[in-house]
C-alpha cells in the first residue's frame, strides 16, 4: 500500500506513548522513497524534542558497517575469509592455543567463533585502542570452541576492527569515514561523542522509581575501543541509506559500486542456524545480518542497544522495503513489535511472528536433563527445581561484569522441552518475558542461551 505520512505518525505518537518511549525516530524506504518521521523527546529532562534529523546510538547496528568494510577488503581479495586469523593478525591469541589456530574471519562475521560477547575493557582514546583491546581480549575464556555452535560475539567483532585496521593502513574510525561514510554521503553519522556535540543528540533513559524512564546518569559510557561493534551514532535516514547499499546491490545513489554484488549477496546468504529465535527475532545469521524467515518471505537486518538506547532495522527485499526505528528508552523492544507488525504487513505482506510468551497451558517437561550451572565470560546461570517443583533461573554477573547488574532471579515456564519463558526481566528487552533457550554444542556438551549468548554447562 501507498505510505501516509499522516497515518503511520499517528501511529509512531500513540505506540510511543503506550510503551513510554521518551523518543523515537522512524526511517521508511518504500516506492522508491525515503519517508521520515520523529516522536517525543530526546531528553526528558531538558525538554528537547525529537526531531528527524537527530543523532541517536546505534548500539550492535555498528556491526553491521564493520562487516561491510571487511566485505569491501574480501572483494577487492585482500583478505581471504575461511584462512586463520593469524595469518592476517599475526599477534592474534585466544585462551585456548588449538583455537587461536582455527578461529576464521568468516567465523567472526557469522559468530560462529566461539568468541565471548561481553568483555569490558576500556584501552582508551588513543588510536591504538583496538589494538590494545584485541591483545588484553587474548585470555578471554572462549562460550565454546570454534564451530561449535552460534555465540552472539561483540568481542569478534572488535577484532575484525583490528583486521580492518591492519590491511588498510587507518584506524577502523578513519576507514569507516573515508570508505562508508564519505562515499554514500553520511554527513550525520559518526563514531566519536565530540562529534556529535553538532547535531541533536538522543539521551539514552532507564527505568525510574515512577512510571516513566529517566535520564540515564551518563551519555555514553562505552570506550573507544567499542566502535567496530558499538558505537556508531547517526540518524535513522543514514542507517537506512546504509542499508538501501545492500538492497541496492552495493550501489551508491550515484551509481559508484562500493560494494561487489557478490559480497553483498554473500553477506545475506544463510550461514548458520539461530537457536534462539525470539531474542533479537532472528532465525538465522549471515555475514553480518541478522536473517528473518516471514512465513517464507526472507529479510535481513539488526538490531542494537546502548545504554537506554535502542535501535531496529528490518529489510524487506522482495517489497524493497527498509525500517529503521531508533529509541532513546522506555518499552522499545514492544514499540518495535506493535508498530513494524503493522508497518511491514501494510508495505511489505509480511505477517511477523506473535510476541514471545508462553502458551496458556504449558506443557508438562521433565527438567532433570537441564538442571545445573552454565557458564559464559562474566556471567553464570544456575538452573534448579523449587521446592514446589517450579523450574528456576538465577543469572549472575561475576568478574569484570559483577557490576552491571544485581543477580536476576527468574522463574521459568516452558513453552517445549528445550524453550522456556523467564519472567520478571523487564519490558525494555522482550516485554514481559525473557526466552531461555537449551541446546547442545557439536561435541553433545548441553548449553544454554540468553539472548543469543551461548554458556556451556559446567557442572550438573
Amino acid at each position: 500500500m501507498t505510505f501516509s505520512p499522516d497515518h503511520w505518525q499517528s501511529r509512531l505518537d500513540a505506540l510511543r506513548a503506550t510503551h513510554r518511549v521518551p523518543g523515537a525516530t522512524l526511517a521508511v524506504f518504500t516506492e522508491g522513497k525515503i519517508h521520515e518521521l520523529a516522536s517525543g523527546l530526546l531528553h526528558r529532562g531538558t525538554g528537547v524534542e525529537a526531531t528527524t534529523d537527530s543523532v541517536f546510538q546505534l548500539g550492535s547496528i555498528a556491526k553491521l558497517y564493520t562487516a561491510t568494510l571487511v566485505m569491501q577488503l574480501a572483494a577487492a581479495g585482500e583478505l581471504d575469509l575461511d584462512a586463520p586469523v593469524i595469518e592476517v593478525l599475526p599477534g592474534f591469541s585466544v585462551a585456548d592455543p588449538d583455537a587461536t589456530k582455527a578461529i576464521t574471519t568468516r567465523q567472526l562475521l557469522s559468530h560462529t567463533s566461539g568468541m565471548t560477547c561481553d568483555f569490558t575493557y576500556d584501552s582508551g582514546r588513543g588510536d591504538d585502542c583496538l589494538a590494545t583491546y584485541v591483545t588484553a581480549a587474548r585470555n578471554v575464556v572462549l562460550d565454546c570452541p570454534p564451530g561449535a555452535a552460534v555465540s552472539y560475539s561483540s568481542v569478534g567483532y572488535n577484532v575484525l576492527g583490528r583486521i580492518v585496521e591492519v590491511l588498510t593502513g587507518r584506524t577502523w574510525d578513519q576507514a569507516l569515514k573515508e570508505r562508508l561514510l564519505a562515499p554514500l554521503s553520511l554527513t550525520r553519522t559518526m563514531t566519536l561523542p565530540e562529534e556529535a556535540l553538532a547535531f541533536r543528540t538522543a539521551m539514552g533513559h532507564l527505568p525510574g522509581d515512577g512510571g516513566d524512564p529517566e535520564p540515564a546518569p551518563a551519555w555514553d559510557m562505552m570506550p573507544r575501543s567499542a566502535g567496530p561493534y558499538g558505537r556508531v551514532l547517526a540518524t535513522a535516514a543514514d542507517v537506512l541509506r546504509l542499508a538501501k547499499l545492500h538492497l541496492d546491490g552495493g550501489s551508491a545513489p550515484d551509481g559508484t559500486q562500493i560494494l561487489g554484488p557478490r559480497a553483498v549477496a554473500e553477506m545475506q546468504r544463510w550461514a548458520v542456524d539461530v537457536p534462539d529465535k525470539w531474542a533479537v527475532s532472528a532465525d538465522g545469521w549471515g555475514l553480518g545480518w541478522s536473517l528473518y524467515d516471514w512465513n517464507g518471505i526472507p529479510g535481513y537486518g539488526h538490531d542494537g542497544a546502548s545504554i537506554g538506547q535502542y535501535g531496529f532495522l528490518r529489510v524487506v527485499p522482495g517489497a524493497d522495503l527498509v525500517v529503521v526505528l531508533l529509541t532513546n528508552g522506555g518499552a522499545a523492544r514492544p514499540l518495535y513489535a506493535d508498530l513494524f507488525r503493522e508497518l511491514l504487513l501494510d508495505l511489505g505482506g509480511v505477517h511477523m511472528p506473535p510476541a514471545f510468551a508462553p502458551p496458556a497451558r504449558p506443557p508438562l517437561v521433565d527438567m532433570a536433563p537441564l538442571v545445573g550451572t552454565y557458564r559464559r565470560e562474566g556471567v553464570v546461570i544456575t538452573v534448579s527445581v523449587r521446592p514446589d517443583g517450579a523450574p528456576h533461573l538465577l543469572y549472575e554477573f561475576i568478574g569484570g561484569m559483577q557490576d552491571f547488574s544485581p543477580p536476576l532471579s527468574m522463574d521459568l515456564t516452558p513453552l517445549s522441552d528445550t524453550v522456556f519463558a523467564a519472567s520478571g526481566v523487564g519490558s525494555s528487552f522482550g516485554g514481559d518475558w525473557m526466552p531461555v533457550v537449551f541446546g547442545t554444542l557439536v561435541d553433545g556438551t548441553p548449553c544454554c542461551y540468553i539472548d543469543m549468548r551461548c554458556a556451556p554447562l559446567a557442572a550438573c
